[in-house]
């Protein structure tokens, strides 16, 4: 029996780093570089980002994070990734279960999230979590290529 794990962990591991890679390829193959909203390897060590990874046996198999907004009582989901084999199997759903704990854990009111409409699966996950679509936040530019979505915890 495989053991699955998520813990909160550095994003600057080189296997995680690559896994960010993995995602920035995805995301590049889906949509020119200005539509991508992406936190780089030192923004997600900063002190208000909670950054996870999901480890299958030990080997890092997914990541997420939590990025702690200002003042407003809210969080925001980011870089949630779940490599090829591993889709499918509850991974981004636990992955989200567990930045929504710690979103709790720290306060939080409310989370919010950008993904790309071309990214039916991860859609379609968050819609199921309870996430509803909701006006643009916090610079993102509203350009038909981007769904904003949010979630009272």
């Amino acid at each position: 029996m495989s053991l699955l794990t998520f813990r909160r962990e550095r994003p600057d591991q080189p296997e995680v780093v690559a896994l960010l890679d993995a995602l920035d390829a995805y995301l590049a193959g889906l949509y020119p570089p200005e539509a991508n909203h992406i936190l780089g390897v030192q923004a997600l060590l900063a002190p208000e980002v909670s950054f996870y990874v999901a480890r299958r046996d030990g080997v890092a198999v997914g990541t997420g994070a939590l990025r702690l907004a200002t003042g407003d009582g809210h969080g925001e989901i980011k870089r949630m990734y779940v490599v090829p084999a591993e889709r499918g199997r509850g991974v981004a759903y636990a992955l989200l279960q567990a930045l929504e704990a710690r979103a709790r854990e720290l306060g939080r009111l409310r989370l919010q999230l950008e993904t790309g409409r071309d990214q039916r699966a991860a859609v379609r996950l968050y819609e199921r979590c309870g996430y509803t679509r909701c006006e643009a936040f916090g610079g993102y530019p509203d350009n038909g290529l981007s769904l904003f979505m949010g979630k009272t915890l």
